[in-house]
C-alpha cells in the first residue's frame, strides 16, 4: 500500500497549493492541506516544506493555524521568514500574522468559482 506520504502527485498537489498562495497573502499548514484534498494533513504539509529545496517555492507564506512562525522566536529562519513576509507587505507582529480574515481572503480570490 503507498501512503500518501510516499506518493509524488501528493507532494504536488500540496507544493502546487502553495504555489497558489499569493504574494501578500498567507495560508495555514492546515489550509494547504485542504487545499490539497487532504483535510487534517498539516504536519504532512510542514514535513513538504521541510524536504523543499526549490528556492522560488513561497514556503514563507504558510503558517500554523493561529498565525503564528513555526520556527523558534528569534531564530535566523524565524527572522528570514519575518522579513520575507514583512518585504510582501505582510504585518507580522511579535512572529505573528492575523490569520482568520487572511485565509478567508484567499480562499474567496484563489478557489472562489468565477
Amino acid at each position: 500500500m503507498v501512503t500518501p506520504e510516499g506518493n509524488d502527485s501528493t507532494r504536488q498537489r500540496i507544493l502546487d497549493a502553495i504555489r497558489a498562495v499569493p504574494r501578500g497573502e498567507v495560508a495555514s499548514y492546515g489550509g494547504i492541506a485542504r487545499r490539497s484534498g487532504l483535510p487534517g494533513r498539516a504536519r504532512l504539509v510542514a514535513r513538504v516544506l521541510g524536504e523543499n529545496d526549490d528556492a522560488d517555492l513561497p514556503w514563507h507564506r504558510i503558517l500554523r493555524a493561529d498565525g503564528r512562525i513555526a520556527f523558534a522566536a528569534g531564530s535566523r529562519p524565524f527572522r528570514e521568514q519575518a522579513k520575507r513576509l514583512r518585504a510582501e507587505g505582510v504585518a507580522v507582529r511579535n512572529g505573528r500574522v492575523q490569520m482568520a480574515e487572511a485565509e478567508e481572503t484567499l480562499d474567496a480570490a484563489v478557489w472562489a468559482p468565477r
